[in-house]
């Protein structure tokens, strides 16, 4: 798919969004919605509603909803996500039966947008392609995770913990705060990709004596069709996809469960982490008392909880 303007001529982007041949729509004025995470992309398309219309639904009807892969420019580099985030809003506009000109508002929340300068480019990207009329919002994607739960208002406190992990706090006067969410190598050490990095850690450890045995070994190499721990570095550093790595979590869970100590300690030490991030924003943004912080500390996850956060994981939730 051509994305970009070659002597003048219209981007295949662009020509998508008008139906091909600009021809009309089915539906009326619609709304986009971007969940843009590391693992996948989710596009929705839905009806404009008149705020002033005397009959709203609890939820608007979906006309449409398009899903692809990552769109965090961090992860995968600023033109793959451009050209995903282009792709299901074209092919949301198409699925729906509408085009470019029914377009009133899309909300891009987006992982990897975590400070002004990503608003902009993301808004840049985006600004020349569309009517100046239609209004265009750009997020963090923590911020429609909260507001999905608080039917739109963005007040609380809302934990993701994916391919990586976030904890994003807003106040009723406009505050907001984060922890954790800067990405691997700065230390998400409570998602999918920070639990899957210690367990090929501890695998490499075992091997060379460094570190104590474990059924990781042998539960990961057969995962991934390898036949000793020396192949594991040609593996892993052939593509390091952040969601690639993320995806031997179930993996870890399953040694957790079958009595690995080295794989139980790791999951435990990552629940600590997240239960951290959601501390962290709770105090600076005061949103509860001492005596609730103090019991948020001690929160240990139960072991359930972790099996479904790595069966998200594999589906690419």
């Amino acid at each position: 798919m051509t994305k970009k303007h070659r002597n003048g001529e219209i981007s295949e982007f662009e020509r998508e969004l008008s139906g091909g041949t600009g021809g009309g729509r089915a539906v009326g004025d619609v709304i986009l919605g971007i969940d843009g995470g590391t693992t996948s992309t989710v596009c929705v398309c839905v009806p404009f509603l008149h705020p002033h219309s005397l009959h709203l639904p609890d939820s608007p009807p979906l006309l449409a909803r398009v899903e692809a892969g990552c769109s965090n420019h961090n992860s995968v580099g600023e033109t793959a996500a451009r050209e995903t985030l282009e792709q299901v809003m074209a092919e949301a506009l198409s699925k729906s039966g509408s085009d470019l000109s029914a377009v009133r508002a899309i909300c891009l929340s987006v992982s990897g947008v975590n400070h002004p300068t990503d608003q902009q480019r993301i808004l840049n990207w985006f600004r020349d392609k569309f009517p100046s009329h239609v209004k265009l919002y750009v997020r963090n994607d923590a911020a429609a995770a909260l507001a999905s739960g608080t039917m739109g208002k963005l007040s609380g406190c809302v934990l993701i913990a994916g391919t990586g992990s976030i904890a994003y706090g807003f106040t009723d006067d406009g505050r907001e705060a984060r922890a954790a969410g800067a990405g691997p190598i700065l230390g998400d050490w409570g998602s999918g990709y920070g639990i899957s990095a210690q367990a090929l850690t501890a695998i490499i450890r075992a091997h060379d004596g460094r570190g104590p045995q474990t059924k990781l070994t042998n539960s990961i190499l057969q995962t991934l069709g390898l036949s000793s721990a020396d192949e594991l570095i040609g593996w892993t550093y052939a593509d390091q996809s952040w969601a690639r790595i993320a995806a031997l979590v179930p993996a870890v869970v399953s040694c957790a469960e079958a009595g690995d100590e080295v794989a139980n300690n790791i999951l435990q030490d990552s629940v600590k982490e997240l239960a951290l991030s959601v501390t962290a924003v709770v105090q600076r943004l005061g949103l509860c008392g001492s005596a609730l912080t103090l019991q948020m500390e001690r929160v240990l996850f139960p072991l359930s909880w972790l099996v479904e956060f790595s069966k998200e994981i594999r589906d690419g939730v």
